[in-house]
């Protein structure tokens, strides 16, 4: 079998975050922590309608790899459903839907592939059609916490989520 090294990228990636996914079938909720779940509140939070200016830019200080922060309050990253699809045929489609609510935000290239990347990374499951790659999860609830994350032990970021729509 040849694999194309997106393939292979993509499947180390999804061996890296599997040691994290807990119960990731689709109709069990499933459990992320620790860099899986830094990463994957750090692409959610900038399109968050939900979040102040102050906890958006607290996210994307830590996601950035600076742990020194003034913020010092648990910051709650949460969508009510994010779907994204990106295609083996149209091979320039990536988009992705965030649903926060009652506001929906449609992101297309480099930020939906950032979304479905850290989504696989997250051991959400794929799925297919004529074409068509999707992943999508429900109820993506993330407590990133700087004082914990602060201490360089692994710990600080965890989210929970429903695979699947």
């Amino acid at each position: 079998m040849k694999l194309t090294i997106p393939a292979c990228l993509a499947s180390a990636m999804l061996v890296a975050g599997a040691s994290q996914v807990v119960g990731a079938s689709g109709a069990t909720p499933a459990k992320i922590s620790g860099s899986t779940a830094l990463a994957l509140a750090g692409v959610i939070a900038p399109l968050s309608p939900l979040l102040s200016g102050a906890e958006k830019k607290a996210v994307a200080t830590l996601f950035a790899a600076n742990a020194d922060i003034p913020y010092k309050k648990p910051i709650a990253v949460t969508a009510d459903r994010i779907v994204c699809r990106t295609s083996n045929v149209d091979i320039t489609l990536r988009n992705c839907e965030v649903t926060f609510g009652k506001k929906v935000r449609n992101v297309n290239g480099p930020t939906a592939n950032e979304i479905f990347a850290t989504e696989a990374l997250a051991g959400i499951p794929p799925d297919g059609a004529a074409g068509s790659n999707f992943e999508s999860l429900s109820r993506l609830s993330c407590t990133i916490d700087p004082n914990a994350i602060r201490q360089k032990d692994g710990s600080g970021a965890d989210c929970m989520f429903q695979p699947g729509n």
